[in-house]
């Protein structure tokens, strides 16, 4: 895991994409290295900052050089010990033991054929001297980024957009309708840039840069296709064998030269893969964390230590516990920072903290569930759109009186939230919709008019246009299994979009490699092969996965409420940042430009303060979205907090 940047063809090169190197340097501070070689009429300049994990020799370093190829790569190849045997058989002598060196002979024999070959999360750049072209290219599912942006001929890529801004001299204009739809969703879709010039290489596809300044792009690996020809197997009598399939993934994914841990929450995802890591390595490390009491009780919170220690203790795991009790004012604007986009998810903060705490232990690698609710349909949301179908059958009449009581209960008094009337708020709130509609508003932040509401007049184009985008998303599929579509509608927005993002983002800031097994290709494949009667059974979300878990796991963990990887938003809310708040809404610079509206942005802030709707996710998203939006207008001087 690294960071790489580079240059092509773009004036001034070398002191570019040496400026772009060193803002990297958190992703990798074992090492660092350049390159430089003539393009066309240009140049290109390559970097690389380098956190060691497979080869920490020389021979790992990179960019890597050898026989007319260039490489400066970002991830881990899970297949890296066949793909190598092949290459050996067919003549090929390495010179170390690193994946770099088998993706560089890959590339060399196979060039972008050999991309679907992969197994594993990668961003790369690669340069031909011979024929002067530079290839970036992108995993199959978008757990690694790469940013990149085009002037003219010239080129200028990352991995990580603060590096882009801070070469461009605070030229990026911010893109307004990313703003829209980061207000949305909490998180900037992937297919959007928060910069007007920037883009994001989308999943499973790459990118030729000719010295001639033509440019040709390739997608060699699509989701909705996958998931279309499982389900065709599905229809033929396949069944996957879940357990075996994520038992071999978590495996390959504890490939590495140094020490390995895990996030354990306590949960299904982390405690499965933790018992099954645990086979492999006895002893391994675990991370969990916990909330000071009084902000758990605020938030109803379930006790998940209990359960991560239970874990731990039938496996062998040595448990590291860290209490989340941070001062917020300082780590939001850190936060916005190292998370380059406006990201309004409180559990970044959380894996910052729990990477932070594994890197002074001298962790390196960590192992995360991340992925799995998206693929076997875990989250709440999956259910009660389920629910929902069923809800709409209930008499109209009925269903106007149980709004309206449920629509005069409050959320919160002064000492405790309460959960069970927030869900039933939300759920009604999407219970009536068509499909879509329905899904999009049980986990985005406003309906069409509270988002018009609250936003400038001028930005109600983006607003449909950012509504259209995800109609056209979700429905974009060849799949006649409502479960699996939703699952689908996850995999290609709600994953790379905010989950992958927050997670690469803010454990590279700690100079961490997280590694996420379910999201592997082959997890994939198996995954949209289960039919949705199978993920969800009853009222139980997930229950494939459990039925192979259930072989390794206690029921009692297996079969426990879902718990939550957030953080007391509610309580931080109602004591840490109510005084930013109210600076925020009267003299911040989002209502000051008219991005914002005050008055919309006010009634929120009373509402959640008398306890009648639970706007604390909306408010803190404003938070983290007026600290990104400062730091941009002030221009390129971005440094970290």
């Amino acid at each position: 895991m690294c960071g790489i940047a580079g240059t092509y063809r773009w004036p001034d090169g070398k002191a570019v994409a040496d400026r772009l190197t060193e803002t990297l340097a958190h992703r990798g501070p074992d090492g660092a290295g350049r390159y430089s070689h003539p393009a066309g009429d240009g140049e290109v300049h390559l970097g690389h900052r380098r956190l060691a994990i497979i080869d920490l020799s020389d021979t790992g370093a990179q960019p890597m050089v050898s026989d007319g190829l260039v490489l400066t790569y970002n991830g881990e190849l899970y297949n890296a010990p066949e793909l190598r045997a092949e290459l050996a058989a067919a003549g090929v002598r390495f010179r170390g033991t690193s994946d770099t060196e088998v993706l560089l002979e890959a590339w060399r024999r196979w060039g972008t054929d050999c991309l679907p070959r992969l197994r594993g999360m990668f961003a790369f750049g690669i340069f031909d001297e011979r024929t002067g072209e530079l290839v970036l290219a992108r995993d199959q599912l978008g757990v690694k980024p790469l940013f990149l942006l085009r002037r003219g001929g010239g080129l200028v890529f990352a991995s990580e957009l603060k590096a882009l801004a801070a070469v461009t001299g605070g030229s990026l204009e911010v893109d307004h309708a990313a703003l829209v739809a980061s207000l949305l969703y909490y998180w900037v879709p992937d297919s959007r840039c928060a910069f007007r010039e920037a883009e994001k290489l989308p999943p499973g596809s790459w990118v030729r840069f000719r010295p001639d300044g033509r440019v040709e792009r390739g997608r060699y690996w699509n989701l909705r296709d996958v998931a279309a020809e499982a389900q065709e197997r599905a229809r033929a009598g396949e069944r996957p064998d879940v357990a075996a399939v994520v038992e071999e993934s978590t495996r390959r994914h504890l490939l590495s030269d140094v020490p390995v841990a895990t996030f354990l929450s306590g949960g299904l995802d982390s405690s499965y893969l933790t018992a099954l890591a645990a086979r492999d390595r006895p002893g391994i490390s675990a991370y969990t964390i916990g909330f000071r009491a009084e902000d758990a009780r605020f938030e109803a919170m379930p006790d998940d230590l209990r359960y991560a220690r239970q874990v731990a203790e039938r496996f062998g795991v040595d448990l590291h516990e860290i209490e989340i009790a941070p001062n917020v004012l300082d780590l939001l604007p850190r936060m916005t920072y190292h998370l380059d986009e406006p990201i309004g998810d409180p559990a970044a903060i959380n894996t910052f903290l729990i990477c932070s705490a594994a890197r002074e232990a001298g962790v390196k690698v960590m192992l995360s569930g991340m992925g799995a609710d998206e693929l076997f349909a875990g989250y709440r949301k999956h259910l009660a759109n389920l629910i929902a179908l069923r809800y709409q059958r209930v008499p109209r009449p009925l269903r106007r009186g149980l709004s309206r009581v449920v629509d005069r209960l409050p959320v919160a008094t002064a000492r405790r939230g309460y959960r069970s009337v927030r869900f039933a708020k939300r759920f009604l709130s999407f219970a009536d919709l068509p499909e879509e509609t329905a899904f999009r508003r049980s986990y985005t932040m406003y309906d069409r008019d509270e988002l018009l509401a609250l936003v400038d007049p001028d930005l109600a184009e983006a607003v449909e246009d950012v509504l259209t985008e995800h109609a056209d998303v979700y429905q974009d599929n060849g799949l006649d299994d409502f479960v699996n579509r939703m699952c689908l509608g996850d995999a290609r927005m709600f994953l790379p979009g905010l989950n992958l993002a927050y997670t690469d983002r803010s454990s590279m800031a700690a100079s961490t490699e997280v590694r996420v097994p379910y999201v592997d290709v082959e997890v994939v494949k198996a995954a949209f092969t289960v039919p949705g009667d199978r993920k969800i059974v009853g009222r139980q979300g997930k229950a494939v996965l459990k039925e192979a878990a259930a072989s390794v796991l206690p029921r009692e963990i297996v079969y426990r409420p879902k718990g939550l990887f957030s953080a007391p938003l509610r309580a931080w809310m109602s004591r840490d940042l109510a005084p930013l708040v109210r600076e925020v809404v009267h003299d911040g610079v989002l209502v000051g430009s008219g991005l914002l509206r005050r008055d919309a942005l006010s009634r929120m802030v009373a509402e959640d303060a008398a306890g009648q709707r639970d706007f604390s996710k909306h408010l803190w998203h404003v938070l983290t979205l007026e600290y990104w939006y400062r730091a941009s207008a002030s221009g390129s001087g971005r440094h970290a907090p």
